[in-house]
């Protein structure tokens, strides 16, 4: 992999790990027409890396918080101190999210059959050359965000400007929790973008909807970073240190970026852009895949 194609997978990686159109999705099709196979795994864990750093600093002053809060929280367990109906909105906070990562361990349930967990069919059908199922997940993607505007715009129909809740509950957390799961097993199927409409959904508001979903997806990055990184040790290093040194910086200035754009769009009601782009582009991929399908070509540029 040149140097020019691991920028150009950071910024995809970057831009789409927290926009609302499917990081996955895009990586996939962006190797699929390009011709690259990435087969090193620490390219993938640097690329998270480089996101992580992104929502990192986004969000440090909340992350500071809850990690004082989740101190003070284990303090009060073991001190017999701890009152679900006292809480602050910190440890409140924290505890959905806790209770919102619950569902991610679905993706280790095996598949009977298969000899394969859930979480392992994201890795087949984003390594594949069928691309017919990213177009599905990001049409599905759409359809999950036009679901979001109108829950929204039903808050505003009620109350004469956009409103709702604040706070995150139980049914909440947990229907978030499994909006990600799914996200995570289909290659186009945004989790950002899945989280926060499942969010706007449930009544809650935009902003913190966006909010946990930005917060609730480190845990995940973190997780799928770990995961690979396991396996990453045990195999060589197949792509150039300045090749992947030019991704991770790409994939964190992108990020941070990214999210500074979405909370603006998420702000001024402009999410209706990324429901006509992911259509469009899951159009044009399936039409393309049932393409290639017919003809046995496989269409790349930049190889």
């Amino acid at each position: 992999m040149s140097i020019l194609q691991a920028i150009i997978q950071g910024i995809v990686q970057g831009a789409t790990e927290f926009l609302p159109v499917s990081s996955s999705g895009h990586l996939s099709l962006a190797q699929h027409f390009m011709g690259v196979k990435v087969d090193s795994l620490l390219f993938d864990v640097m690329l998270h890396i480089g996101t992580l750093l992104a929502v990192l600093i986004v969000y440090r002053e909340l992350i500071l918080r809850l990690i004082v809060a989740l101190i003070r929280l284990v303090r009060d367990v073991f001190t017999g101190k701890f009152r679900w109906s006292h809480m602050s909105a910190d440890r409140r906070l924290l505890l959905m999210l806790m209770i919102g990562l619950l569902p991610l361990f679905l993706l280790f349930v095996p598949v009977p059959g298969t000899g394969y967990q859930v979480k392992d069919f994201a890795d087949l059908w984003a390594t594949d050359s069928d691309i017919v199922v990213e177009g599905c997940a990001l049409v599905a993607t759409s359809i999950l965000l036009t679901l979001g505007i109108f829950a929204t715009k039903r808050q505003r129909g009620r109350a004469g400007t956009v409103s709702g809740r604040r706070s995150f509950g139980v049914p909440d957390a947990l229907a978030v929790g499994f909006a990600q799961c799914v996200a995570a097993v289909f290659p186009g199927l945004s989790r950002s973008g899945s989280t926060l409409s499942v969010g706007l959904m449930r009544g809650i508001s935009r902003q913190t909807a966006l909010d946990y979903s930005f917060v609730i997806g480190i845990p995940a990055i973190v997780a799928a970073a770990a995961l690979e990184l396991k396996d990453a040790l045990h195999e060589p290093v197949t792509i150039g240190i300045a090749a992947i040194f030019a991704g991770v910086i790409a994939a964190a200035v992108v990020g941070f970026l990214a999210i500074k754009l979405l909370r603006w769009m998420v702000a001024s009601d402009k999410l209706v852009i990324f429901v006509w782009y992911t259509l469009i582009l899951g159009i044009v991929t399936i039409a393309i895949g049932v393409f290639e399908h017919r003809t046995g070509q496989i269409i790349t540029f930049f190889s």
